[in-house]
């Protein structure tokens, strides 16, 4: 049997086919245009799950079911996307409005949630009970899954664990908090770290690598900085790294799962990152007797783990 499965994003839809082991055998892409009506945007996402189908000379009766998986809150259980500020929808009836076009299954999650089980299913996780994966980017989005399924808590909104409090009455979060990790350990929250440095410390590397433009910091700075041996850059790369590391150890007391998975851009970083994550996970979790201890290693899905992971909500089901 196979599977579709669709990835719900603000500026496109992914649509890909995929089998048991979590391959995508075939896949498109349409822009959302998220300014239309949802029904506009269901149709399309529906139009276009049977063209992959097609494309893929596949029978529809060879396809399983159907898995969405988009940022927001879901109920899954109903099959309704209750909030998604991307795309400005509320209590948006998904399962219903596709199977007016395609009579199959259809399974909703959280784009996060989808990204872990796609981790788990046939990625960084593969073989792992239980994992946890964290992705590093404008904001931080975390999955986890227990038992090889989801969990998001008895509401469908759990599991938002760039939202745990890092530093009480620290840096506002968008959320509406203080001191969220995500607010210190996003791609985003570097990059206003490495401005600050380059603000108080003009003669940096940091400075010199924009041409003087602070604004043209991203994530890669501040390390290519630090890599060349710039005082500045590794201050803020050596900080960076060490709120990176108490969420994740944060996660590692909670959760203690075989293997904690982290994505996004930053990751590409590869061993200067991960050396000193592991050595300050090592020294600050909670379990330190000699019994196995959980695997950081990095993600491996990419940019195909929101389609991979909302294809295998139907296997999982």
């Amino acid at each position: 049997m196979y599977y579709i499965g669709i990835d719900l994003g603000g500026t496109n839809i992914a649509v890909g086919l995929v089998n048991e082991e979590g391959k995508i055998l075939h896949k498109d892409s349409v822009p959302t245009l998220r300014e239309r009506p949802y029904q506009e945007i269901i149709k399309d996402m529906a139009m276009l799950t049977l063209k992959v189908i097609k494309d893929a000379d596949v029978s529809i009766d060879q396809v399983k079911s159907i898995g969405v998986g988009s940022p927001g809150t879901p109920n899954c259980k109903d099959g309704i996307l209750i909030y998604n500020n991307n795309l400005n929808f509320r209590n948006v009836p998904i399962r219903s409005e596709i199977q007016k076009y395609i009579d199959l299954p259809v399974y909703l999650d959280n784009d996060a949630n989808c990204a872990a089980l796609a981790e788990s299913v046939a990625g960084a996780a593969k073989g792992a009970n239980t994992s946890v994966t964290i992705t590093l980017g404008t904001g931080i989005g975390g999955g986890v899954v227990i038992d090889g399924k989801i969990y998001s808590g008895f509401n469908y909104a759990g599991g938002e664990l760039g939202h745990t409090v890092l530093m009480m009455d620290g840096e506002p979060c968008t959320c509406g908090r203080k001191g969220c990790w995500e607010a210190y350990a996003s791609a985003t929250a570097l990059i206003r770290q490495a401005r600050k440095a380059a603000e108080a410390n003009p003669d940096s590397l940091i400075n010199k690598l924009v041409g003087g433009d602070l604004s043209k910091i991203d994530a890669k700075i501040p390390f290519d900085a630090a890599k060349q041996g710039d005082k500045t850059g590794e201050m803020v790369v050596q900080q960076y790294i060490r709120y990176i590391a108490e969420g994740l150890i944060n996660m590692i007391n909670i959760f203690m799962p075989e293997v904690l998975v982290i994505g996004g851009g930053v990751c590409k970083e590869g061993e200067y990152l991960l050396k000193p994550l592991r050595e300050l996970i090592k020294q600050g979790v909670y379990s330190k007797e000699d019994i196995p201890q959980t695997e950081l290693r990095t993600a491996q899905m990419g940019n195909d783990a929101g389609i991979i992971g909302a294809a295998m909500l139907g296997k999982e089901c």
